[in-house]
């Protein structure tokens, strides 16, 4: 499996940069309402900081946004020109849609940023 690869299903999986197995955050869940958004310090098998610096995540709000932006332009598009909804019905299914998928949204925009900012070591050993 190329590196690109293996970082991809990483941030997907909201598991470390560095060694790709410890978790992002405290509840691995991203449907679990109990601490959403807790994050450990460091990660638990490699020791990566989670927070190398104050304020590191201003810069996955920007990757948030962007996604955000692009799939409600899909939602509302499919919703009018494909099921001929009108424009009130369309934005209420967006906002069900990002009301259920705003906090995998906020972890995954962080899983990304931290992804791209934070080198792989495939050399780490335990």
């Amino acid at each position: 499996m190329s590196k690109v690869t293996k970082s991809i299903k990483a941030m997907f999986a909201m598991k470390c940069p560095k060694c790709h197995e410890g978790n992002l955050f405290d509840n691995p869940s991203s449907l679990s309402l109990k601490k959403p958004f807790d994050m450990p310090d460091n990660c638990n098998v490699c020791g990566q900081k989670f927070e190398p610096e104050p304020g590191f995540y201003f810069g996955s709000m920007f990757v948030s946004y962007i996604m955000t932006a692009f799939f409600s332009l899909f939602v509302i598009g499919i919703c009018i020109f494909v099921f001929d909804l009108s424009v009130n019905v369309s934005l209420f299914i967006l906002v069900l849609l990002m009301a259920v998928l705003f906090i995998w949204v906020f972890r995954f925009a962080r899983s990304v940023w931290i992804n791209l900012m934070v080198k792989h070591d495939p050399n780490f050993r335990k």
